[in-house]
């Protein structure tokens, strides 16, 4: 069992000197990333395209190792932990691929969204359907409940995606990129919703989510109470809370 830490409960995330690598090749991209992310905290993290953001979410996010030093959650180490321990923390925390998602193209938009629920709860096909239709409607997905995810519009099968990684109730939601590449409509509306699980929606019971955006556009995520980071030229700038938008370099 890894070694419990001595520190504040309100710290969700936390990196320790971790350096980050490129999933395909291993080659470190990021080094010495220290890093502490609170309970409703609300982080933005920018970039150039190829800046690493997408490997570096991957990281603090626990979906890959970093190539060293210690990633954190819940003041618990991952390195070390049992599978049923590893699974345990898994589930506390949200992952919204960009792109589209990552949808399974065979299934429904339903289907998909309840996967989870399904592997791990065990629940069985309909209890779990059952389960997500708040979270369809939240999403505005309801319509689109019985068509596959491959029929849909890349804007569509992100907001697919969304709901997937919220439907095991997660405390933490890591974002890549989210809205990269849609349109107008679908970039306001995944502003509005994310300020609304940000400040507590009420269809989630008005509990306040943390929130980790990564974004090669900082322009349409300010506002009050944002905390900003950069990755620029293999490096981890954490730029702390502040009201202003800061520039893209």
């Amino acid at each position: 069992m890894a070694q419990e830490i001595s520190q504040s409960s309100a710290t969700l995330i936390e990196a320790v000197g971790a350096s980050v690598q490129r999933t395909s090749s291993h080659r470190v991209v990021i080094e010495d990333v220290n890093w502490q992310v609170g309970a409703g905290e609300y982080w933005v993290v920018g970039g150039r395209h190829g800046s690493g953001k997408s490997a570096f979410l991957a990281t603090m996010a626990g979906l890959q190792r970093p190539g060293a030093g210690v990633i954190r959650h819940f003041g618990r180490e991952l390195a070390g932990l049992s599978e049923p321990e590893s699974i345990a923390l898994r589930k506390r925390v949200g992952f919204v691929f960009k792109g589209g998602g990552r949808m399974f193209p065979d299934l429904t938009v339903a289907e998909n969204v309840a996967l989870p629920l399904r592997y791990h709860r065990d629940w069985a096909g309909g209890e779990a359907i059952d389960a997500i239709q708040g979270l369809l409607e939240a999403t505005v997905l309801t319509g689109l409940a019985d068509g596959t995810a491959q029929s849909l519009t890349t804007g569509w099968q992100q907001r697919v995606g969304l709901a997937r990684a919220l439907a095991l109730e997660p405390e933490v939601l890591f974002l890549d990129e989210p809205v990269a590449g849609l349109e107008a409509s679908h970039r306001m509306w995944w502003r509005d919703f994310l300020e609304q699980l940000s400040q507590g929606a009420g269809w989630a019971r008005g509990r306040k989510m943390t929130l980790i955006v990564a974004t090669s556009d900082y322009s349409l995520w300010g506002g009050a109470r944002r905390h900003f980071g950069h990755l620029k030229d293999g490096r981890w700038d954490c730029l702390g809370e502040r009201s202003e938008i800061p520039e893209m370099n």
